[in-house]
């Protein structure tokens, strides 16, 4: 039997949802050995999340091993998947999707209308500042970098007063006892692919895809399609406030999306709805419909460097 190499980052989180594709893998028969790779976002802790280009930060030195044969298959956090994949690359299974909600972790236990004035609270997310500060414009956002553990360690070291997290990553941590706060996807709407996990192979592998596809969730992968679609016509990137949340149901397909300038003063909402076989009508609705409310002037103007 040969054994199936998959790669990953090194963080704990990244680990963990790799070990979690290994066991299913191995349940299947299949003999799995897991690879550490350093992304760019690895090596450069202190590199901004949010400048053009930085969306391939902690997936490219995988991709790049992955099309070159070092590995069979990749495992990512699928939000930090760039919408266009590398030549020769292909998604052959989205599993089960995590918890897709952002979670507020505040060092005094307190929720978000219960912090003091002027709050210090920690995100790298443009897509998150501006929904919070539409939320509280009274927060103060500062850069806390590092995985989970790191930030919250700095939190309770008083570099901040709470932390806006995935929900995703700490349930696959086992730190969700620390949620102070869910935040309703009205409040505060993911970023396209949150709580997802995506397995990479090259194309043409037929025997890695029949290997992972058992591990590949029907509604979760139409949803998370249908969120990089929209995010794909918007034009939008991770130095753009774009959220995207789809969630499937009885083959009926629900969206809803968010454009926001960083500074949480404009703030555009829409939601579309419709069948699963009309994906194609459903995300240009939504998009069509931010667009009209004027998410393309405020996308133009962060291109041009305003907010």
């Amino acid at each position: 039997m040969e054994t199936l190499v998959a790669g990953s980052r090194g963080s704990k989180l990244a680990l963990r949802q790799a070990e979690w594709v290994k066991e299913r893998l191995e349940t299947d028969g299949h003999r799995v050995e897991i690879i550490v790779i350093q992304t760019s976002g690895d090596r450069r802790p202190q590199a901004s999340l949010i400048q053009p280009g930085s969306k391939g930060l902690f997936v490219k030195e995988i991709e790049e091993a992955l099309a070159r044969g070092a590995i069979d298959l990749a495992v990512h956090s699928l939000k930090d998947l760039p919408v266009d994949q590398p030549p020769g690359l292909c998604l052959a299974a989205i599993p089960p999707r995590e918890d897709a909600r952002d979670v507020l972790v505040s060092r005094d236990h307190q929720p978000l209308d219960k912090l003091v004035a002027g709050a210090r609270l920690s995100t790298s997310s443009l897509r998150r500042q501006a929904q919070l500060r539409c939320l509280r414009p009274d927060l103060q956002i500062v850069p806390v970098r590092g995985n989970v553990d790191t930030r919250i360690k700095k939190m309770r070291q008083g570099e901040c007063d709470g932390l806006v997290l995935a929900a995703a990553g700490l349930r696959r941590l086992a730190l969700d006892s620390l949620v102070t706060q869910y935040f309703r996807i009205s409040e505060i709407c993911p970023a396209v692919g949150q709580g997802a996990l995506a397995i990479e192979i090259r194309q043409g592998d037929d025997r890695v895809r029949r290997a992972v596809q058992p591990l590949n969730d029907f509604q979760t992968h139409t949803a998370v399609d249908a969120e990089r679609i929209v995010l794909r016509q918007l034009g939008g990137g991770c130095q753009t406030p774009i959220a995207v949340h789809a969630e499937v149901a009885d083959k009926l397909l629900s969206m809803s999306g968010v454009v926001a300038r960083p500074d949480g003063g404009e703030i555009i909402r829409a939601t579309a709805q419709g069948t699963i076989e009309d994906i194609d009508g459903v995300t240009a609705q939504l998009a069509s419909e931010l667009i009209e409310q004027g998410a393309r002037a405020i996308l133009q103007s962060m291109s041009d460097g305003g907010v």
